[in-house]
């Protein structure tokens, strides 16, 4: 492999991991001064634990939750009197969850009882008028029958409508004795109670805007929700495997797919639910996704975990030191990398490679380097004796880069440009990486 090809190859490496939302390969804007300039390193070790948050991986928030939600909606026509549980607190089917007032209902129910009363009184006396003018139309002259029966017709048409009201009335003295027979409302499902709000927005942040009553999780198969950036949400997709670990203990793993990217939710955020990201990506929007898992051995309801996709990362490691290609310069001839010397400077450190693993891209090394050694991008312009210091969240590369108008070029006779935010970008490539994260062709 030359020199040329490393250096595009790492370029586009970096590239795609700016698109992807990650924070690794970042650089600041040119200063006036150059003199201000350190490199970023970061250790072996740090760098072949992808599941630390400082290798290449994006890691996701999610937080734990119940594959069966029920919700509870209070009646608007109704007031709550006595709410019987507690939040966390775990019922069964059938247990009670909180009662209505049923005070006003018992008062209308007798009203409606009395008015009942008297419709039906004013039924029996409207059917025996209409009896007797029928007796009486029977025994009138004939030029009076004509005028009896209009009344009859009149007074049976008042009948029918005394009779609707009565029926009318029968209906609300049942939903009203059903409001007070089913004042206790019980629970449909077993569950832990999540929350009890009154109708409020809940506050959860991982949450969607929940204005039910109350809000039941079934005890039964949990899920992972979690939340992606709009920059990143093209490197998720359905179907996906993913690994799913604890906030607390990096050990425990849980294998999982992603069954669904709800793009139709968008949720304001600043995190955007990235674990490392970069400024760029504040105020953006991102999009809740969910994840069913292999097992849920030794989750609980509403735990924090980071989600990151599953590419073979957590098989069994292999023994020695392994490090993605494009962190090593020059592979077919004499492979180096730029390291910190232990002192604080940058040196171009000769080392000696071993295997190569072209499934993972990966190489051995031999001889040269050590886990605890800290190491960086091979930037063109770097220069041994250059101040070193250990980045932050994967921070890696300049921090104020040179360019051509410094006077610098690629160093095998390529030009290099870098963009505002100082990412590099080998000229006469296809695909540039836009400030924005966007791969322009």
């Amino acid at each position: 492999m030359k020199k040329k090809s490393v250096i595009i190859t790492c370029a586009c490496v970096a590239a795609a991991l700016v698109i992807g939302g990650v924070g690794l390969f970042v650089w600041t804007r040119k200063g006036d001064s150059k003199s201000d300039n350190v490199v970023y390193v970061n250790t072996v070790e740090q760098l072949m634990n992808l599941g630390s948050g400082n290798g290449l991986l994006n890691r996701f928030s999610g937080v734990v939750e119940s594959q069966d939600t029920w919700k509870v909606q209070q009646n608007t026509e109704k007031t709550v009197k006595d709410i019987l549980v507690e939040e966390g607190q775990e019922v069964q089917a059938g247990t009670p969850l909180f009662t209505y007032d049923t005070d006003k209902f018992q008062t209308d129910l007798e009203q409606a009882g009395l008015d009942s009363e008297r419709i039906n009184t004013e039924i029996e006396s409207m059917k025996s008028n209409i009896a007797q003018l029928n007796k009486d139309k029977k025994s009138a002259p004939k030029e009076s029958q004509a005028t009896l029966q209009l009344q009859i017709r009149e007074a049976e048409l008042q009948l029918r409508q005394k009779e609707y009201e009565a029926k009318s009335k029968e209906v609300e003295i049942g939903k009203l004795q059903e409001n007070i027979n089913n004042a206790t409302v019980t629970s449909e499902i077993a569950g832990i109670v999540k929350s009890i709000n009154n109708g409020t927005a809940s506050g959860d942040p991982y949450g969607e805007q929940d204005t039910s009553f109350m809000t039941i999780l079934s005890t039964g198969a949990f899920r992972i929700k979690g939340k992606v950036n709009e920059m990143n949400i093209g490197g998720l997709s359905e179907n996906a495997a993913v690994l799913v670990h604890s906030r607390v203990d990096d050990s425990a793993v849980w294998k999982g797919t992603i069954t669904k990217i709800d793009r139709e939710n968008a949720e304001a955020g600043n995190n955007n639910g990235m674990y490392a990201s970069t400024d760029s990506m504040s105020q953006t929007s991102s999009y809740p996704f969910y994840v069913t898992l292999e097992n849920s051995d030794n989750l609980m309801l509403g735990q924090h975990v980071y989600i990151e996709l599953d590419n073979g990362q957590d098989s069994e490691s292999k023994a020695g030191i392994w490090l993605d290609e494009y962190f090593i310069g020059d592979p077919d001839s004499e492979p180096y990398v730029w390291a910190d010397n232990g002192k604080g400077k940058l040196e171009k450190r000769k080392i000696t490679l071993g295997q190569y693993d072209e499934n993972m891209m990966k190489y051995e090394i031999a001889e040269g380097l050590g886990k605890k050694d800290a190491i960086t991008f091979p930037e063109p312009d770097l220069k041994e004796g250059m101040q070193t210091a250990i980045g932050e969240d994967g921070m890696m590369g300049q921090s104020n880069p040179a360019g051509p108008e410094d006077g610098i070029d690629a160093g095998d006779g390529s030009d290099m440009g870098t963009m505002d935010d100082g990412q590099i970008i080998p000229e006469g490539e296809d695909a540039v990486v836009s400030g924005g994260g966007e791969v322009l062709k």
